[in-house]
């Protein structure tokens, strides 16, 4: 779901686990592969007021190479970053103002067995970005622009506002516990930390809305049930200023390959956000990408208004398992 009435509340996605990098900055290069492309869209209240409409993009890498001779001696060999790196940029347009918020972040994560279990590894991750904020005011109706029989737009509206944009830079941060349990059973928990400089978003320059610091905790489990089933049960619970929520539910896995780049499945499930919506999730897995789409049905005391009728959502990720290497290429003489 992505929250945008309210200033104090961040941007997330009901697919959490198909935008990991806006979940946890741990989960940067958490995946199987050389590098991954993320995109997520998503679109919501159409039927309520004006749309609200949210699009990211992401990229990571595990050990990023570095171009020869960047970072080391050229000697024709690449260097290796040893660190997992990522790049995440979105955007959302929210209201009859068309708040507009855009932010870029920087990733870094690293991970380690931890000494007294082989089997469990510490993820931890950092996020840095820039924020930048835009509201359209002349988009906004006012008391004072009604002339006694309707509506006037060209009514001076008798309101000052010194700025309509505003920009930021923001710290963020997380951890990450893998553990692979053996017999085809594995858990991932996380929690991370959001807005941890608490920076100012008010668009008057004498006031001071902070942007409230937000925990994510969330996992998930993966299990076995047959050859070409597998059950993963999601958790997702957030916690920031006094806004909180909860989310719970489970996806089923179909696979009929297995092999890394020949990876075929199907996957359905759901999630219940506690006191608002049933999202309902199908996806599918062919080679090396994955696809996902998914709608919110409001349960919501909004929906005598809402209809029942929440968000549509759709993510894509492509995963590489190695970028192809430029091969110098050799001329031989052609003889008669």
């Amino acid at each position: 779901m992505t929250v945008s009435e309210a200033l104090s509340q961040d941007i997330h996605f009901s697919q959490f686990q198909q935008s990991p990098l806006l979940l946890n900055p741990s989960l940067t290069g958490h995946f199987d592969g050389s590098y991954r492309f993320m995109l997520n869209q998503r679109t919501q209240w159409k039927s309520v007021t004006a749309p609200y409409s949210t699009f990211a993009i992401a990229a990571d890498a595990n050990n990023l190479p570095f171009p020869d001779g960047l970072f080391n001696s050229e000697d024709g060999n690449t260097s290796e970053c040893p660190f997992h790196a990522g790049l995440s940029i979105y955007t959302d347009k929210a209201g009859d103002s068309q708040l507009q918020t855009t932010g870029i972040n920087l990733l870094i994560a690293d991970d380690f067995k931890l000494p007294f279990n082989d089997k469990m590894t510490i993820r931890a991750g950092a996020m840095v970005g820039y924020t930048s904020m835009r509201i359209d005011y002349s988009k906004l109706n006012y008391d004072s622009q009604w002339n006694g029989t309707a509506y006037d737009p060209s009514l001076n509206s008798g309101e000052t506002f010194p700025r309509a944009s505003r920009g930021y830079l923001n710290l963020n941060g997380g951890i990450l516990l893998d553990y692979d349990m053996g017999k085809e059973q594995s858990l991932s928990i996380g929690l991370s930390a959001f807005n941890l400089s608490q920076p100012s978003q008010s668009f008057f320059d004498e006031g001071y809305v902070k942007l409230d610091p937000r925990f994510n905790l969330h996992a998930n489990y993966h299990r076995s049930i047959s050859s070409n089933l597998k059950i993963e049960p999601l958790l997702l619970a957030m916690l920031q200023g006094t806004y909180s929520e909860l989310n719970a539910g489970a996806l089923i896995h179909f696979t009929l390959t297995e092999k890394a780049w020949k990876k075929n499945s199907f996957y359905g499930g759901g999630t219940l956000r506690n006191n608002d919506a049933i999202c309902m999730m199908a996806g599918v897995q062919l080679g090396l990408w994955n696809s996902c789409i998914s709608y919110d049905i409001n349960v919501s005391s909004l929906q005598p208004a809402s209809n029942r009728r929440g968000g549509l959502e759709f993510s894509l990720i492509k995963t590489f398992y190695d970028f192809p290497k430029r091969r110098d290429a050799k001329w031989c003489p052609d003889y008669m």
